[in-house]
C-alpha cells in the first residue's frame, strides 16, 4: 500500500473530521472572546489535547498533507482593541429612575442620631476672631448689635431719607418700597425685657407687653374691642371697628350671608385688607381657612407685628401705586373692613388690583359706612361704587346692615360684551398679571385666561396634593412632566421633613410662624400641614427663579414674591423657623450672603431655628457668619450620607 494512501484513508476517517472542526470552533471562540472582551488582557488559552499517541500522530499527518496541497493565508495581525468606554454614572435627584423615566417614587436616608447630641450640647463662640478660609478667602468679625432705635426697623420701609426726597406722597408713596443704599451691618436687639413668645392658640388671645411695647393701638382702639392691657400682657377679645362684639358673630354673618362661601372648604385662603391686629384671620384659622393679613406701616404702625406676635399670618403691604406681591387669582375672598381707603380714585385702580388677585368667581367683602349709612357724601360714595363695581362685572350677592358683598366673573364674557369705550378697559393680552415685583398697579381690567385655569381648583384639603392647572403656564422648562415634578418635591420634602421631626424633635419646638425662603411648589409646607404641625408658612418665590407662586396658592398656601438681594417687609422678630434649600447656591453671584443671613437673623425670633440645606462648598462661609452672628451652628449630613454634596447647617437664637 501506498504512503499516499494510507494518508488519504486517515483524512477520511470520521473521528479525524471531528477533531478538525472542534479545533476550528476553539479557534473561533478564542478569536472573538479577545475581540469583544474588556480592557483586561487575557492569554491565549490551550486547545484541548487528547491524551491518545495516535490521535495526535494523526492529527500532525492530516496538517502535514493539508498543507502540501493548499498553503494556508498568512496570519492576520492581532489588534488589541479598546473596548467601549463605560456609560457615564446617572445622578439620581429621585426624579428619574434607573430606567431614565419620571418617577416620584424615592427613598430618603435617616441622620446619624450621634451627632444630634452633638448639635445639642454645643454652647457657640462668644467672640469670633478673623478667619480665613483656605479656599475661599472668607473672613469675617463678630459682629455687633445695633443701636436701640432700631428695635422695629423695617429696612425698606423706615428709610426716611429717601422718602424725605419723594415729590409726591399723596397716593401713599411714603409707605412704599425705599431700600437703603447701604446693607444693615449690624445686629437688631430686642426691647428690653423680651420673652419667649406665647405659644398658641393661647396667643390669639394674649401676648407679652414687653416683646411689643407700643400702647399706640390701645389709646386709639381700646373702645373698640380691638386690645386692651393687662399688666403684663395685651390681651384680644376678637372685635374690630365693624364687629365690636367679635369675629366669631361676625363671621357666622357673612357665612348666613353667602352660604356657598363655606370656609375651610370652597374658601382657603383669603386676604384681609386694613387688618387692624388681624382677629378677623386669627379667628378664621379655627374655620380651617388661612387669610393673610396685610396693613401698611402707618399711624396705627405696629399692628401687623401685633397680628405676627399674636401667631397669625401677616405682611406689611399697601395699596398705593405699585402691585401687591401676590400673584393673579390668589384669594377666595378678599375683605375690608373700614381699610380707609377710597377704591374709586383715579378710576378705580385700587379696585382693579383687588380685581387682578380674586380668584375667579370669588367674593370681595366690604363693610364700611357708605353701605348703611344715609349721609349725602357717604351715600355719594356708595353710588360710585355701585357704577365702578358694574362696569368691572361684579354681581352684588348680598347688602345686608354694614355688609355688602360681591362676586366676581368665572371668565371673560361680561367683559368682551359691555359697550364700546367703556372704562376700565381690559388689559393688553400680553401683560402678565403675575409679574408683580416693583411694577405699577394698572388702569385696566386683568384678563382670565382662556381656558380657565385658576377659576377651578379642587376644595380643601384635596388642593394641596392635586397638581392645579395653572401649573400647565408656569413659565419653566419642563411641560409633560410638570405635575411628576410637584408630585415627587411633595414626596420629597415630606420624607425630609419627617425626619426632621423623628430626630431634631420639632414638635418640641412648638412652631407657628415658619419661613421658607425658596419654596418652589410648596412641598416644604404641605410636609409640614401632612405631619400636623400646627403651623403657617411664608412661601417665598425668589425672582431669580420660575414664578410658582401661583401654584402655591392654588394648593391652598399663602406666599410672596421676594429679591433676597434686598431686605422683607415684616418686623423684627417675625418667625420661629426659617428654613432655605438651596437659596444660597442660586443667589450667591447676586447677593451678598452675609447681607441675607444678617436679614434672616433680623427675622427670626430670639430662640428660632434657621435649617440651611445647601452645597458643601458653602458650608464653611455660611458657618462663619453665624457665629459672627452670635448662633448656635452645627454642619450635619443629609440623609444621602457622610460623602454627598449637599450638606444641613442646624442654627438656633439664644434668647
Amino acid at each position: 500500500m501506498k504512503l499516499s494512501d494510507v494518508g488519504l484513508d486517515v483524512v477520511k476517517t470520521p473521528r479525524l473530521v471531528k477533531l478538525i472542526a472542534f479545533a476550528f470552533l476553539s479557534i473561533s471562540t478564542i478569536f472573538l472572546f479577545n475581540h469583544f472582551s474588556d480592557s483586561f488582557s487575557y492569554p491565549s488559552l490551550p486547545f484541548p489535547i487528547s491524551s491518545s499517541s495516535n490521535v495526535t500522530e494523526a492529527i500532525q499527518t492530516n496538517i502535514t498533507s493539508v498543507a502540501a496541497v493548499a498553503p494556508s493565508p498568512p496570519p492576520r495581525p492581532r489588534l488589541k482593541i479598546s473596548p467601549p468606554p463605560l456609560p457615564p454614572t446617572v445622578v439620581r435627584t429621585g426624579i428619574i429612575d434607573e430606567n431614565g423615566a419620571m418617577s416620584d417614587s424615592f427613598e430618603i436616608g435617616g441622620f446619624d442620631p450621634d451627632s444630634i447630641d452633638e448639635l445639642k450640647s454645643a454652647t457657640g463662640n462668644s467672640s469670633v476672631e478673623e478667619k480665613e478660609s483656605p479656599e475661599v478667602g472668607f473672613q469675617i468679625e463678630k459682629l455687633k448689635l445695633c443701636d436701640k432705635t432700631k428695635i422695629d426697623y423695617i429696612p425698606c420701609l423706615d428709610n426716611e431719607e429717601e422718602i424725605k426726597r419723594l415729590n409726591n406722597t399723596d397716593r401713599g408713596e411714603n409707605y412704599e418700597r425705599h431700600c437703603p443704599k447701604q446693607s444693615l451691618d449690624c445686629l437688631i436687639p430686642p426691647p428690653d425685657g423680651y420673652k419667649k413668645p406665647i405659644q398658641w392658640p393661647q396667643s390669639r388671645d394674649k401676648i407679652w407687653f414687653n416683646n411689643v411695647p407700643h400702647t399706640r393701638l390701645v389709646e386709639d382702639k381700646g373702645g373698640q374691642n380691638w386690645i386692651r392691657r393687662e399688666k403684663d400682657k395685651f390681651v384680644f377679645p376678637g372685635g374690630g371697628t365693624q364687629f365690636i362684639h367679635g369675629a366669631d358673630q361676625y363671621l357666622d354673618q357673612i357665612s348666613q350671608m353667602i352660604p356657598d362661601i363655606t370656609f375651610g372648604s370652597r374658601t382657603r385662603v383669603a386676604l384681609d385688607i386694613g387688618c387692624g391686629v388681624a382677629s378677623f384671620g386669627a379667628f378664621l384659622m379655627q374655620r380651617n381657612t388661612t387669610t393673610l393679613s396685610v396693613a401698611p406701616k402707618d399711624v396705627h404702625e405696629n399692628q401687623i407685628q401685633f397680628a405676627l406676635e399674636r401667631g397669625v399670618p401677616a405682611m406689611v403691604a399697601v395699596f398705593a401705586t405699585r402691585r401687591l406681591l401676590y400673584p393673579s387669582q390668589s384669594f377666595e375672598m378678599i375683605h375690608c373692613s373700614r381699610c380707609r381707603i377710597n377704591w374709586t380714585r383715579d378710576d378705580g385702580i385700587l379696585l382693579l388690583e383687588v380685581n387682578r388677585m380674586l380668584r375667579a368667581g370669588g367674593y370681595f367683602v366690604w363693610a364700611a359706612q357708605p353701605v348703611y349709612k344715609h349721609e349725602d357724601n357717604l351715600q355719594e360714595q356708595w353710588k360710585e361704587m355701585l357704577d365702578l363695581t358694574n362696569r368691572i362685572c361684579w354681581e352684588l350677592i348680598k347688602k345686608e346692615g354694614y355688609i355688602a358683598v360681591w362676586r366676581k366673573p368665572l371668565n371673560n364674557s361680561c367683559y368682551v360684551s359691555r359697550e364700546a369705550g367703556t372704562k376700565p378697559p381690559l388689559c393688553r393680552p400680553d401683560d402678565d398679571p403675575d409679574d408683580v415685583w416693583y411694577v405699577d398697579m394698572k388702569p385696566c381690567i386683568t384678563r382670565l385666561p382662556d381656558n380657565g385655569y385658576g377659576a377651578i381648583v379642587s376644595t380643601w384639603p384635596a388642593r394641596l396634593h392635586d397638581p392645579p392647572e395653572r401649573l400647565q403656564s408656569i413659565q419653566m422648562d419642563a411641560y409633560i412632566s410638570r405635575k411628576e415634578i410637584m408630585k415627587a418635591e411633595s414626596r420629597f420634602w415630606l420624607e425630609v421633613v419627617e425626619s426632621y421631626v423623628r430626630v431634631f424633635r420639632w414638635k418640641e419646638f412648638k412652631l407657628r410662624n415658619v419661613l421658607d425662603m425658596r419654596a418652589g411648589f410648596g412641598g416644604f409646607a404641605a410636609a409640614l400641614n401632612d405631619l400636623g404641625l400646627d403651623c403657617w408658612v411664608m412661601n417665598i418665590v425668589p425672582v431669580s427663579g420660575f414664578n410658582t407662586l401661583p401654584v402655591i396658592y392654588d394648593r391652598g398656601l399663602v406666599g410672596a414674591m421676594h429679591d433676597w438681594c434686598e431686605p422683607f417687609d415684616t418686623y423684627p422678630r417675625t418667625y420661629d423657623l426659617i428654613h432655605a434649600a438651596f437659596l444660597f447656591s442660586v443667589e450667591k453671584k447676586r447677593c451678598n450672603i452675609t447681607n441675607i443671613m444678617l436679614e434672616m437673623d433680623r427675622m427670626l425670633r430670639p430662640g428660632g431655628h434657621v435649617y440651611i440645606r445647601d452645597s458643601l462648598s458653602l458650608m464653611d462661609q455660611l458657618q462663619q457668619v453665624a457665629k459672627a452672628i452670635g448662633w448656635t451652628a452645627g454642619v450635619h449630613d443629609t440623609g444621602e450620607g457622610p460623602h454627598a454634596s449637599v450638606r444641613i447647617l442646624i442654627c438656633d437664637k439664644r434668647i
